[in-house]
């Protein structure tokens, strides 16, 4: 019934302006075309799209222009001279919802006056645009997937419009958290690609993102869309097998690091050895990135307040667990290689300012100047328009500098590694105890960092295997510490009783 209405409606105001036969005609074409887009024949919508545009193209439209709707399509003809033309701003009506009047249409298109530059003063020509809700037509060969589903396409009758110096503005309205690295502006190329219709291109066009919009400014008419960019290939059932396997490695390491922290509270005399409390400060920080992984999912559905706290405390026990595996890594440094004549006046205290102060200061620096850098995460998969939500970094800068800074710390942990074998290679005479330092140094360094390295081979065929393989030892790594830690502590506890006893 309200599409009878709606037909009905369409009709009796484009009848007051074109002869019968063209609106009947046109409403025909727009109705084959759309039981063709709910059916999702690509080659047929491809011939009775071609038709909509010839009968559109054939329309004589008055001063206001012809408009018609169907459930999938949308059409709009205005009649346009060169010396008449100051510009058109058009808005979609179909997005309007009921008793919203002030809801956002979900696109709109700009023309500016250089349109119709080159063409005679009174010659009169035809603007055409076309809104289509159905992706189905626009295939490329990877089953690319558009924003919303919405492609806007617009044309001058009998003419190619190519080279605006002021561009198209065509805008799409979201509201998803959008930027440049999952989203661009792109156009449709017809027969472009091998076995299809055409495939999907940026040239000539410029995305800017704006908040809840994306615009596309483009230098020529055809068909737009916003192109989700894929995440590097991922399918949806890698996805949720990776998702699996860090929750079920963050609750395990979780529940490992609160344990080892309670028994070092409980064993009171470990904690005044400096090495043993800069442990259980990388075991704290490690516990807060855990708990702040597992919360950041469920904290996805909430409110903006609650996301926003929930990515704030991820990313900052991040930067606090990447900065006590840098303070490890100098405290071992400090063990091993220079052994004598040193004393760090407040050792402990600066570490502490390093590690949770300066993570901390600079979390509270971005709530409060940049505070929508923390939010809602969209990650993308490669099986159709599917996404998975989590509370953390929005902005394509931030995750610039977070991987900046990981690089820094894992470069850092590197050499001082390379440190520690030059001086254990020196160690010729007791070789029992240089194998038994071998193992320790070489654990304890690989699980306070190395393993992040990882991350830097994410591209190519080794993608998949790498995400597995880091997503299980980095969060499984709270666990492999305590393992270690309780290995170390009964080792010396067991060396003590000998010496004891001797």
């Amino acid at each position: 019934m309200p599409t009878l209405l709606l037909t009905t409606l369409v009709l009796c105001l484009a009848g007051s302006v074109l002869p019968y036969e063209d609106v009947e005609t046109i409403q025909s074409c727009m109705q084959n075309l759309d039981e063709g887009l709910e059916q999702g024949s690509p080659q047929y919508n491809w011939d009775r799209l071609n038709q909509l545009e010839q009968a559109l193209a054939r329309s004589k439209p008055g001063k206001e222009g012809c408009h018609f709707q169907t459930n999938l399509v949308e059409a709009h003809v205005y009649s346009v001279t060169a010396d008449s033309f100051k510009g058109l701003n058009l808005s979609s009506s179909a997005a309007k919802n009921k008793g919203r009047s002030k809801a956002k249409p979900k696109h709109a298109i700009r023309f500016p006056v250089e349109l119709m530059q080159g063409i005679r003063a009174r010659e009169e020509h035809k603007l055409i645009c076309i809104y289509i809700h159905s992706p189905c037509i626009f295939l490329d060969e990877q089953n690319s997937s558009v924003l919303n589903n919405h492609i806007l396409g617009a044309f001058l009758q009998n003419r190619t419009v190519t080279g605006l110096r002021h561009p198209v503005e065509i805008q799409f309205w979201h509201n998803m958290v959008l930027d440049a690295s999952n989203a661009t502006c792109v156009f449709w190329v017809p027969g472009a690609g091998a076995g299809r219709a055409g495939s999907w291109s940026r040239e000539g066009c410029k995305t800017q993102h704006r908040e809840g919009t994306v615009v596309c400014l483009c230098s020529h008419l055809t068909y737009f869309a916003v192109l989700m960019i894929q995440a590097e290939n991922l399918s949806q059932p890698v996805l949720e097998s990776l998702t699996y396997i860090s929750t079920v490695g963050c609750s395990i390491s979780a529940a490992a690091t609160f344990c080892t922290l309670l028994l070092c509270c409980f064993f009171r005399r470990r904690l005044k050895d400096t090495t043993t409390r800069i442990h259980m400060n990388l075991l704290a920080a490690l516990f807060l990135l855990n708990g702040s992984f597992l919360l950041s999912k469920p904290l996805a559905s909430s409110t903006g307040g609650l996301c926003q706290a929930a990515a704030a405390l991820l990313h900052g026990s991040l930067l606090c667990s990447l900065a006590w595996m840098g303070a490890e890594a100098f405290h071992l440094y400090l063990l091993i290689v220079k052994v004598y004549n040193i004393y760090i006046q407040h050792y402990l205290l600066k570490l502490c300012l390093f590690a949770w102060g300066l993570p901390t200061l600079v979390v509270m620096a971005v709530l409060i100047f940049r505070g929508e850098t923390y939010g809602h995460h969209v990650i993308s998969t490669t099986d159709g328009y599917q996404n998975m939500n989590m509370c953390w970094l929005t902005s394509r800068l931030a995750h610039f500098v977070t991987f900046c800074y990981t690089g820094l710390i894992l470069l850092f942990n590197t050499l001082m590694l390379a440190a520690v074998v030059v001086m254990l290679r020196r160690i010729k005479r007791q070789k029992g105890q240089a194998r038994r330092d071998w193992a320790t140094v070489l654990g304890l360094t690989c699980l306070l960092g190395t393993t992040w390295g990882l991350a830097f081979f994410s591209f190519g065929v080794l993608l998949v295997p790498q995400l597995y393989l880091f997503t299980i030892l980095n969060s499984l790594q709270g666990l492999f510490i305590c393992l270690w830690y309780i290995t170390t502590y009964r080792r010396s506890r067991s060396s003590s009783d000998s010496s004891t006893s001797r």
